[in-house]
């Protein structure tokens, strides 16, 4: 029975090994027998089988599946008023070079999130109605009552990280708009409540009442490297990378990919490759136009993904969502549509400082050619727009004010709902850029009160190709069509044509069926993580690997605003950016070095380019110290030549 004094019989447990990974999901391996050979449709769920692993060291399997929603309160500190350097308002852009900030870390704020749980089904791969159709599909385990380590159980308070609470009414009401106050940037309103489908990890311990609301403490009294605490993290991260094929990739010469650019794309759960993959076998069709089976599996495929879009954004309508190729043709549409029908010679249309290109020349090209004003919020020296010179700019001839919701640049969360509401009073529109907001907070349209919201699916752990325009119904109802096509008619004659209503009107042709079917999933997995846990978690990386770049000579952050996402844009005193994304990328880590599609906003700070690591829910504390260490040797190399 030993091997070598081991004790252990290599054989033998690998006849274990292959009976358990080639039994069906939800079946017992078939212990001591011969692995079939597959058969029928793949795994639609987590790659691993659903009774779990044993790793060696550890007494108890890992969970594999990865649902999660666990519920906190709203926790926010809002920040004092800060001395803000106060550039003039301006038409367009007066671009004057300065010198870059060294960024002030006191005073950047912890905000703790509430979930919004949402069930989902249990094979996050498979349509509902198909389901039962494939083998070995038993109800998804409930991983509550799984074999975990006793540290990982949820607490007996229904708070996770605040221990004995005393309230769990939710989220408090919005303030009334002040100028010198921000908002909960995350613009949450609805109640909450908790749903402990994952045992969490040992640290969600609730923070000692005394301690600062800030992210970091005085750095010159700490320690010369950050230190995480024994099972930092709100859910088991290693369970979760294990739905992420791509994160097993090994790129130069063998080294771990460690994926630091997610603000360009996020990679996808195994349940959206395979949803995907299942699409094309099983229910590849064009919509709506014809009465045979396939035909009606496509399009409940392709409606059950907009109305899982209408959910996840809190629209009122699935009709209020638009399919696109992405966030780019969504303001393009909008601009087009909207714009063209509503704006003329002398009319206004207000933009940030922050915006990326996509929400800025779509309305530039407008402005020219209808002889409108493009006028611009300027931003503090934290990288904030400033609301103060925002409500200057606004006039009764004002008609859209289009700003992003998360600076893909900087990181930084603007006050959106504050800007919504003083648009408003001025009669304006509103449409906010949520590509980077999507995938790091709770978004509700209907909250907010946007008249537009946009988004693409490759940002949300989706499939490329594939966005949504949201609309209030009775905007869209009045706009003309953006394109002309099939599938957006009711009737065509020669002499005329009868569109159909929202959203088949500005939907011509035939849409990217399967990838609006591949986005659906995503929200499905992002739904069953929980989209509080994942900001909760993306804030405790952003905390560490801030304070990690910090810490090293001659690098400087750019973007240092109180609320912020899971971006940490510098640059390093004697290099390039492209020289600092080689010698990462020499280490198998993946950054977006260059100006981002943001020209604006980095010259703002006197910059053309800056290095860019950009945070997801999958990353982890070791990735982070990777990234440091790196930098930390390529600064050295210079500093001491």
């Amino acid at each position: 029975m030993s091997v070598s004094g081991s004790g252990l019989d290599v054989a033998a447990l690998q006849a274990m090994a292959n009976a358990m990974f080639s039994a069906p999901p939800g079946a017992e391996p078939a212990f001591g027998q011969a692995p079939a050979a597959p058969s029928g449709p793949i795994n639609l769920g987590s790659p691993l089988p659903t009774g779990g692993i044993a790793v060696a060291g550890q007494n108890n399997p890992l969970p594999v599946a990865t649902t999660l929603p666990m519920t906190p309160p709203v926790r926010t500190t809002q920040p004092g008023a800060a001395e803000l350097a106060a550039p003039p308002s301006f038409i367009t852009p007066r671009v004057v070079p300065t010198q870059a900030q060294t960024p002030d870390l006191h005073g950047l704020q912890s905000t703790v999130l509430p979930a919004m749980p949402k069930g989902g089904n249990g094979f996050a791969g498979v349509p509902e109605g198909f389901a039962a159709l494939l083998p070995g599909t038993a109800p998804a385990p409930n991983l509550s009552d799984a074999a975990v380590p006793s540290s990982a159980q949820p607490p007996s308070s229904p708070y996770y990280f605040l221990g004995d609470a005393s309230s769990a009414s939710g989220v408090p009401a919005s303030p009334p708009l002040n100028l010198t106050r921000l908002s909960d940037p995350f613009g949450l309103s609805a109640p909450t409540r908790i749903s402990p489908e994952l045992p969490l990890s040992s640290a969600a311990a609730p923070a000692s009442p005394s301690a600062p609301s800030f992210y970091f403490a005085d750095l010159g009294e700490k320690p010369a490297a950050p230190k995480v605490p024994p099972g930092r993290g709100i859910f088991d991260v290693a369970t979760v990378r294990r739905d992420f094929p791509i994160l097993s990739t090994r790129v130069s010469g063998g080294k771990p990919l460690v994926w630091l650019d997610n603000a360009a794309t996020t990679q996808k759960p195994q349940s959206v490759i395979d949803r995907i993959s299942y699409f094309y076998a099983n229910e590849n069709s064009n919509i709506h136009r014809a009465a045979h089976e396939l035909a009606a599996r496509a399009t409940d495929a392709y409606e059950s993904a907009r109305k899982k879009v209408a959910n996840f954004i809190g629209a009122s309508s699935p009709e209020e969502i638009i399919f696109v190729r992405g966030t780019t043709e969504g303001i393009n549409l909008v601009a087009q549509s909207w714009g063209k029908q509503n704006i003329g010679e002398g009319d206004e249309i207000v933009i940030s400082h922050l915006e990326h290109h996509a929400n800025i020349v779509p309305w530039q090209m407008l402005a020219a050619e209808k002889g409108a004003v493009l006028r611009v919020i300027p931003v503090d020296n934290t990288g904030q727009v400033r609301l103060d010179e925002y409500q200057k700019l606004l006039s009764s001839r004002t008609k859209i004010v289009a700003v992003t919701q998360v600076s893909n640049a900087l990181g930084t969360v603007v006050p959106v709902k504050e800007i919504i509401d003083l648009g408003h009073r001025y009669g304006a529109k509103v449409l906010i850029d949520g590509a980077q907001s999507v995938s790091h907070m709770r978004v509700d349209v209907q909250a907010l009160d946007a008249d537009f919201f946009v988004f693409s699916g490759h940002k949300l752990f989706g499939p490329t190709g594939i966005g949504v325009v949201y609309g209030k119904r009775d905007l869209l109802e009045h706009m003309p069509p953006y394109q002309g096509g099939g599938n957006m008619i009711e009737d065509v004659t020669f002499d005329k044509t009868v569109y159909q209503g929202p959203p088949a009107r500005f939907e011509a042709g035939t849409g990217n069926i399967a990838d609006a079917v591949g986005l659906g999933a995503a929200i499905d997995y992002i739904e069953r993580l929980g989209m509080e846990n994942i900001a909760r978690q993306e804030h405790d990386l952003l905390e560490y690997g801030t304070e990690a770049l910090c810490r090293i000579p001659g690098l400087c952050m750019i973007g240092t605003a109180k609320h912020k996402t899971s971006v940490m844009s510098f640059v390093l005193e004697g290099f390039t950016t492209a020289e600092v994304g080689q010698a990462l990328s020499e280490e198998g880590i993946a950054v977006r070095s260059g100006h981002h599609c943001a020209q604006p906003i980095l010259r703002r700070f006197g910059l053309e380019f800056t290095v860019r690591p950009s945070l997801a829910f999958y990353n982890t504390f070791e990735e982070i110290d990777l990234l440091a260490a790196t930098v930390r040797r390529l600064s050295q190399t210079r500093r001491s030549g």
